[in-house]
């Protein structure tokens, strides 16, 4: 009896020890990192897939309307005072954008507030104006026209003085079957820009096989940019460089221009701006949303000093601990993304 006794409680020990052993919580298994992308690996080899510009449906390309876009870009009877066109602030040899302003002058000499973005490979940008407040090329022409401080003109006046231009008026009906609108007007400009391509800098060259296309200092760049340290790839990320997302880059503790919160309106918007594309970046100085910092090394170590106190500055800020060395690497490989013959492409420059 005894012995039975024993044994049930043995048996009950055990079964409530396996039952604390399944029970008890216990360490997880360590989580093996992934390897990071090809793209961010020490590597500087990066492979970009071929990209065709996406064209939305209403607004189909054809040579014809691309031309009358270029036309369109390039006049300055497109403002109040007839003397302000888009290339105005977006010239070609600072790969469209407006060289050496920190902000550009619209009619009657007024001052905008914000620095000339490059065009450099627009039509591929899912977001645009600086706080990417509009998401089509059609939509951000808009802007420009009729802005106050950059081209003033009212719809009606547009098209009446487009369509009292013979040639105008031919090629209107010619690409859109009517009279020259201000619809008509955005979507040749915007047909115009989206040529505006940009492929065969030293680093495109390098890409495709040729070794001795960029410098040993960019390629050292090229290194950094892609690395933890350099940490450049998190913003400037894919063939153009950009994710295209509005970030606050703690340039200023307060900022006198809110950025994305004044579409927003709110508070933990202040101060963020589209990240820019880095195509063509050492032809588009000053830099920043308001131009406030002059030179690309300048803007390398802005980021290297990790910015300054703000709530919002984006958590990727931080001081990244770049020697002087590292950061004429990193500029040798921002200067490595030119592509000089986009700047010189007569598809691309002032009908004659």
């Amino acid at each position: 009896m005894r012995r039975g006794l024993l044994g049930w409680v043995g048996l009950l020990l055990l079964g409530a020890g396996l039952l604390a052993f399944y029970l008890w919580p216990r360490p997880k298994p360590a989580v093996q990192a992934e390897p990071p992308p090809a793209a961010h690996q020490a590597s500087p080899r990066i492979l970009f897939a071929e990209r065709t510009v996406p064209v939305p449906d209403d607004n189909p390309q054809t040579p014809a309307k691309v031309e009358l876009g270029r036309r369109l870009f390039y006049d300055p009877r497109l403002s109040k005072d007839g003397q302000v066109a888009c290339a105005s602030c977006h010239k070609p040899e600072f790969a469209f954008s407006d060289g050496g302003k920190p902000v550009s002058a619209g009619i009657f000499g007024r001052k905008g507030s914000r620095n000339a973005p490059s065009l450099t490979n627009v039509g591929f940008r899912r977001h645009l104006f600086w706080e990417g407040r509009s998401p089509r090329l059609e939509l951000q022409a808009v802007g420009p026209l009729t802005a106050h401080d950059e081209m003033g003109m009212e719809p009606e006046e547009l098209a009446q003085r487009l369509g009292a231009i013979p040639e105008y008026a031919r090629a209107f009906q010619e690409v859109f079957g009517d009279a020259p609108t201000l619809k008509t007007v955005t979507y040749a400009i915007a047909a115009f820009e989206r040529t505006l391509l940009s492929y065969n800098s030293p680093f495109d060259r390098y890409q495709a096989g040729d070794d001795k296309a960029m410098s040993q200092a960019a390629l050292r760049g090229l290194e950094l940019f892609f690395s933890e340290k350099g940490d450049c790839f998190h913003c400037h990320v894919g063939p153009d460089f950009t994710d295209d997302e509005p970030r606050n880059t703690a340039l200023y503790t307060v900022y006198k221009d809110i950025g994305l919160a004044r579409a927003t309106g709110k508070d933990e918007d202040v101060g963020k701006f589209k990240t820019p594309t880095l195509r063509n970046v050492a032809l588009t100085a000053p830099y920043m949303h308001d131009g406030s910092i002059k030179t690309l090394r300048d803007v390398v170590q802005h980021y290297n000093q990790g910015g300054q106190p703000n709530l919002n500055a984006d958590a990727l800020i931080r001081p990244l601990g770049l020697t002087d060395a590292e950061v004429d690497d990193l500029v040798a490989f921002l200067q490595s993304l030119t592509d000089q013959s986009f700047t010189s492409n007569p598809a691309l420059l002032p009908p004659r």
